[in-house]
Protein backbone atom coordinates (compact mmCIF):
# COMPACT_ATOMS: atom_id res chain seq x y z
CA UNK A 1 0.00 0.00 0.00
CA UNK A 2 1.25 3.32 -1.40
CA UNK A 3 0.94 5.59 2.38
CA UNK A 4 1.88 8.80 0.12
CA UNK A 5 -1.10 8.13 -1.16
CA UNK A 6 -3.14 7.57 1.85
CA UNK A 7 -1.32 11.16 3.14
CA UNK A 8 -2.79 12.81 0.07
CA UNK A 9 -6.11 11.55 0.76
CA UNK A 10 -5.83 13.06 4.15
CA UNK A 11 -5.14 16.01 2.95
CA UNK A 12 -8.15 16.12 0.69
CA UNK A 13 -9.89 15.54 2.99
CA UNK A 14 -8.65 18.85 4.72
CA UNK A 15 -9.29 20.72 2.11
CA UNK A 16 -12.91 19.24 2.10
CA UNK A 17 -13.57 19.64 5.65
CA UNK A 18 -13.24 23.40 5.16
CA UNK A 19 -13.77 24.88 2.13
CA UNK A 20 -17.14 22.62 1.58
CA UNK A 21 -18.69 24.78 4.36
CA UNK A 22 -16.90 28.04 3.60
CA UNK A 23 -19.01 29.62 0.70
CA UNK A 24 -15.52 29.24 -1.20
CA UNK A 25 -15.93 26.35 -3.70
CA UNK A 26 -14.41 23.18 -2.50
CA UNK A 27 -14.08 22.60 -6.26
CA UNK A 28 -11.85 24.99 -7.09
CA UNK A 29 -10.01 24.29 -4.13
CA UNK A 30 -10.10 20.47 -5.16
CA UNK A 31 -9.13 21.10 -8.99
CA UNK A 32 -6.17 23.66 -7.65
CA UNK A 33 -4.72 21.29 -4.79
CA UNK A 34 -5.07 17.96 -7.10
CA UNK A 35 -2.61 20.22 -9.88
CA UNK A 36 -0.30 20.74 -7.47
CA UNK A 37 -0.54 17.25 -5.30
CA UNK A 38 -2.35 15.40 -8.10
CA UNK A 39 -3.34 11.41 -6.84
CA UNK A 40 -2.14 8.98 -8.87
CA UNK A 41 -5.41 7.11 -9.42
CA UNK A 42 -7.54 6.51 -12.27
CA UNK A 43 -9.78 9.62 -13.62
CA UNK A 44 -13.11 7.58 -12.93
CA UNK A 45 -11.58 6.56 -9.03
CA UNK A 46 -11.11 10.57 -8.77
CA UNK A 47 -14.66 11.37 -9.92
CA UNK A 48 -15.42 9.21 -6.95
CA UNK A 49 -12.78 9.96 -4.72
CA UNK A 50 -13.93 13.71 -4.88
CA UNK A 51 -17.80 13.38 -4.51
CA UNK A 52 -17.59 10.44 -1.72
CA UNK A 53 -15.41 12.14 0.87
CA UNK A 54 -17.83 14.22 1.38
CA UNK A 55 -19.81 12.29 3.33
CA UNK A 56 -17.78 12.61 5.99
CA UNK A 57 -18.71 16.27 5.73
CA UNK A 58 -22.18 15.68 5.88
CA UNK A 59 -22.15 13.47 8.90
CA UNK A 60 -20.21 16.06 10.56
CA UNK A 61 -23.38 18.50 9.90
CA UNK A 62 -26.07 15.88 10.57
CA UNK A 63 -24.56 15.08 14.16
CA UNK A 64 -23.87 19.21 14.97
CA UNK A 65 -27.73 19.98 13.61
CA UNK A 66 -29.37 16.71 14.85
CA UNK A 67 -32.07 18.45 17.53
CA UNK A 68 -32.68 20.87 14.80
CA UNK A 69 -33.60 17.92 12.21
CA UNK A 70 -34.66 15.32 13.88
CA UNK A 71 -38.39 15.52 14.34
CA UNK A 72 -39.19 12.78 16.30
CA UNK A 73 -39.12 12.61 20.48
CA UNK A 74 -41.11 14.06 23.53
CA UNK A 75 -38.39 16.17 25.51
CA UNK A 76 -38.17 19.78 24.15
CA UNK A 77 -41.38 19.24 21.96
CA UNK A 78 -42.63 22.87 21.60
CA UNK A 79 -44.69 22.65 18.71
CA UNK A 80 -46.08 18.89 19.22
CA UNK A 81 -48.46 17.71 16.26
CA UNK A 82 -50.99 16.94 19.02
CA UNK A 83 -51.51 17.00 23.05
CA UNK A 84 -51.27 13.36 23.98
CA UNK A 85 -50.72 9.95 21.63
CA UNK A 86 -48.03 8.99 20.04
CA UNK A 87 -48.51 12.55 17.76
CA UNK A 88 -47.21 14.49 20.82
CA UNK A 89 -44.14 13.27 20.02
CA UNK A 90 -43.13 14.49 16.58
CA UNK A 91 -41.97 17.77 16.23
CA UNK A 92 -44.13 19.75 14.24
CA UNK A 93 -41.51 22.63 13.15
CA UNK A 94 -39.25 19.91 12.47
CA UNK A 95 -41.53 18.27 10.16
CA UNK A 96 -42.07 21.76 8.52
CA UNK A 97 -38.33 22.18 7.98
CA UNK A 98 -37.99 18.96 6.41
CA UNK A 99 -40.63 20.11 3.67
CA UNK A 100 -39.03 23.49 3.25
CA UNK A 101 -35.64 21.42 2.65
CA UNK A 102 -37.14 19.04 -0.16
CA UNK A 103 -38.76 21.79 -1.57
CA UNK A 104 -35.06 23.86 -1.79
CA UNK A 105 -33.72 20.70 -2.94
CA UNK A 106 -36.04 19.57 -5.79
CA UNK A 107 -33.88 21.65 -8.45
CA UNK A 108 -30.67 20.86 -8.00
CA UNK A 109 -31.60 16.79 -7.68
CA UNK A 110 -33.55 16.99 -11.07
CA UNK A 111 -30.78 18.76 -12.70
CA UNK A 112 -27.99 16.21 -11.18
CA UNK A 113 -30.18 13.05 -11.81
CA UNK A 114 -31.21 14.36 -15.83
CA UNK A 115 -27.81 16.59 -16.62
CA UNK A 116 -25.31 15.22 -14.25
CA UNK A 117 -22.40 13.62 -17.12
CA UNK A 118 -23.56 16.43 -19.70
CA UNK A 119 -23.23 19.68 -17.34
CA UNK A 120 -19.40 17.72 -16.06
CA UNK A 121 -18.64 17.33 -19.46
CA UNK A 122 -19.78 21.32 -20.97
CA UNK A 123 -18.40 23.02 -17.47
CA UNK A 124 -16.15 21.23 -15.59
CA UNK A 125 -13.01 22.97 -15.65
CA UNK A 126 -10.79 25.39 -14.24
CA UNK A 127 -11.65 28.36 -16.46
CA UNK A 128 -15.39 28.00 -15.11
CA UNK A 129 -14.48 27.73 -11.88
CA UNK A 130 -12.49 30.82 -12.08
CA UNK A 131 -14.93 32.91 -13.65
CA UNK A 132 -17.61 31.72 -10.80
CA UNK A 133 -15.31 31.80 -8.42
CA UNK A 134 -14.53 35.90 -9.18
CA UNK A 135 -18.60 36.25 -9.93
CA UNK A 136 -20.06 34.99 -6.86
CA UNK A 137 -16.85 37.01 -4.76
CA UNK A 138 -17.72 40.11 -6.69
CA UNK A 139 -21.92 39.05 -5.82
CA UNK A 140 -21.16 38.42 -2.25
CA UNK A 141 -19.34 41.49 -1.60
CA UNK A 142 -22.45 43.90 -3.32
CA UNK A 143 -25.17 41.63 -1.81
CA UNK A 144 -23.17 42.76 1.66
CA UNK A 145 -23.41 46.52 0.64
CA UNK A 146 -27.06 46.97 -0.20
CA UNK A 147 -28.14 44.99 3.02
CA UNK A 148 -25.84 47.38 4.51
CA UNK A 149 -27.67 48.89 7.83
CA UNK A 150 -31.23 46.79 7.23
CA UNK A 151 -32.64 44.51 9.49
CA UNK A 152 -33.27 40.86 8.27
CA UNK A 153 -37.08 40.09 8.00
CA UNK A 154 -36.17 36.49 8.56
CA UNK A 155 -34.66 35.64 11.92
CA UNK A 156 -35.30 31.87 12.69
CA UNK A 157 -35.77 28.84 10.33
CA UNK A 158 -38.94 28.77 11.80
CA UNK A 159 -40.31 32.08 9.84
CA UNK A 160 -38.74 31.21 6.63
CA UNK A 161 -41.67 30.18 4.37
CA UNK A 162 -41.98 28.05 1.67
CA UNK A 163 -41.64 30.36 -0.89
CA UNK A 164 -38.23 31.87 0.34
CA UNK A 165 -37.03 28.12 0.58
CA UNK A 166 -37.85 27.49 -3.21
CA UNK A 167 -36.67 30.49 -4.36
CA UNK A 168 -32.95 29.58 -2.61
CA UNK A 169 -33.47 25.85 -3.83
CA UNK A 170 -33.35 27.91 -7.35
CA UNK A 171 -30.21 29.43 -6.41
CA UNK A 172 -28.78 25.99 -5.13
CA UNK A 173 -29.41 24.85 -8.56
CA UNK A 174 -26.80 27.38 -10.23
CA UNK A 175 -24.58 25.69 -8.24
CA UNK A 176 -25.26 22.22 -9.20
CA UNK A 177 -24.80 23.53 -13.14
CA UNK A 178 -21.54 25.54 -13.03
CA UNK A 179 -18.75 24.12 -10.91
CA UNK A 180 -16.88 26.92 -8.91
CA UNK A 181 -20.38 28.74 -7.11
CA UNK A 182 -20.66 26.73 -4.04
CA UNK A 183 -23.35 24.97 -3.21
CA UNK A 184 -22.93 27.19 0.30
CA UNK A 185 -21.92 30.38 -1.15
CA UNK A 186 -24.82 30.52 -3.97
CA UNK A 187 -27.71 29.18 -1.21
CA UNK A 188 -26.41 32.01 1.00
CA UNK A 189 -26.64 34.91 -1.42
CA UNK A 190 -29.93 33.77 -2.13
CA UNK A 191 -31.29 34.06 1.32
CA UNK A 192 -29.65 37.11 2.04
CA UNK A 193 -31.24 38.81 -0.67
CA UNK A 194 -34.57 37.54 0.00
CA UNK A 195 -34.26 39.24 3.33
CA UNK A 196 -32.64 36.52 5.23
CA UNK A 197 -30.22 37.23 7.97
CA UNK A 198 -27.15 35.31 8.14
CA UNK A 199 -27.54 32.94 10.66
CA UNK A 200 -30.01 31.71 9.67
CA UNK A 201 -28.99 31.58 5.80
CA UNK A 202 -25.95 29.47 6.96
CA UNK A 203 -28.17 27.20 9.26
CA UNK A 204 -30.59 26.96 6.29
CA UNK A 205 -27.67 25.91 3.36
CA UNK A 206 -26.12 23.58 6.63
CA UNK A 207 -29.52 21.15 6.65
CA UNK A 208 -29.85 21.30 3.21
CA UNK A 209 -26.50 19.63 2.87
CA UNK A 210 -27.65 16.82 4.58
CA UNK A 211 -29.98 15.32 1.57
CA UNK A 212 -27.89 17.12 -0.75
CA UNK A 213 -24.25 15.51 -0.40
CA UNK A 214 -25.55 11.72 0.77
CA UNK A 215 -28.00 12.22 -2.41
CA UNK A 216 -24.83 12.70 -4.94
CA UNK A 217 -22.35 10.40 -3.00
CA UNK A 218 -25.31 7.81 -3.37
CA UNK A 219 -25.53 8.94 -7.20
CA UNK A 220 -21.42 8.84 -8.16
CA UNK A 221 -21.28 5.60 -6.23
CA UNK A 222 -24.43 3.98 -8.04
CA UNK A 223 -22.46 5.33 -11.49
CA UNK A 224 -18.97 3.87 -10.76
CA UNK A 225 -17.85 1.10 -13.11
CA UNK A 226 -15.26 -1.46 -11.13
CA UNK A 227 -13.97 -3.02 -8.29
CA UNK A 228 -12.15 -0.96 -5.74
CA UNK A 229 -8.51 -2.13 -4.90
CA UNK A 230 -7.69 -2.25 -1.10
CA UNK A 231 -5.88 0.95 -1.48
CA UNK A 232 -8.60 3.09 -2.96
CA UNK A 233 -10.92 1.63 0.12
CA UNK A 234 -8.38 2.98 2.30
CA UNK A 235 -7.80 6.29 0.74
CA UNK A 236 -11.80 6.92 0.24
CA UNK A 237 -11.98 5.57 3.91
CA UNK A 238 -9.20 8.61 5.30
CA UNK A 239 -10.87 11.07 3.23
CA UNK A 240 -14.40 11.00 4.64
CA UNK A 241 -12.48 10.88 8.31
CA UNK A 242 -10.91 13.59 8.08
CA UNK A 243 -13.33 15.43 6.25
CA UNK A 244 -15.25 14.52 9.11
CA UNK A 245 -13.42 15.95 12.07
CA UNK A 246 -12.36 19.37 10.19
CA UNK A 247 -16.02 19.91 9.56
CA UNK A 248 -16.76 19.30 13.17
CA UNK A 249 -14.53 22.69 14.18
CA UNK A 250 -15.14 24.55 10.96
CA UNK A 251 -18.93 24.74 11.33
CA UNK A 252 -18.56 25.36 14.77
CA UNK A 253 -16.01 28.44 13.56
CA UNK A 254 -18.11 29.83 11.29
CA UNK A 255 -21.50 30.10 13.00
CA UNK A 256 -19.89 32.14 15.46
CA UNK A 257 -17.57 34.00 12.80
CA UNK A 258 -20.91 35.17 11.21
CA UNK A 259 -21.92 36.68 14.71
CA UNK A 260 -19.74 39.64 14.41
CA UNK A 261 -18.84 39.82 10.26
CA UNK A 262 -20.42 39.71 7.34
CA UNK A 263 -19.19 38.03 3.73
CA UNK A 264 -17.22 40.70 2.36
CA UNK A 265 -13.79 39.21 3.33
CA UNK A 266 -14.63 35.58 1.90
CA UNK A 267 -15.88 37.91 -1.43
CA UNK A 268 -12.49 39.32 -1.87
CA UNK A 269 -10.87 35.58 -0.78
CA UNK A 270 -12.85 34.33 -4.15
CA UNK A 271 -12.13 36.53 -6.21
CA UNK A 272 -8.50 36.49 -5.62
CA UNK A 273 -8.47 32.70 -5.82
CA UNK A 274 -10.65 32.66 -9.57
CA UNK A 275 -7.76 35.27 -10.14
CA UNK A 276 -5.01 32.36 -8.76
CA UNK A 277 -6.68 29.52 -11.30
CA UNK A 278 -7.05 31.62 -14.44
CA UNK A 279 -3.30 32.89 -14.05
CA UNK A 280 -2.38 29.20 -13.03
CA UNK A 281 -4.38 27.75 -16.08
CA UNK A 282 -3.97 30.50 -18.46
CA UNK A 283 -0.47 31.25 -18.36
CA UNK A 284 1.60 28.48 -16.33
CA UNK A 285 -0.21 25.84 -17.57
CA UNK A 286 -0.49 26.26 -21.38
Amino acid sequence: MNFIEILKAMLFGVVEGITEWLPVSSTGHMILLNEFVPLKVSPEFYALFEVVIQLGAALAVLILFWDKVWPFGKKGNRYPMAKAGALSWVKWDRIELWIKIVIACVPAIVVGLLFDDALNALFYGPVCVAVMLIVVGAAFILVENLRYGKKPAIRSIRRLDYGRAAVIGLFQMIAAIFPGTSRSGATIIGALLLGVSRRVGVEFTFCLAIPVMFGASLLKIVKYEGALAAQEYAMLITGMLVAFAVSMLVIRKLLNYIKTHDFKAIGWYRIALGALVLVVFLLIKR
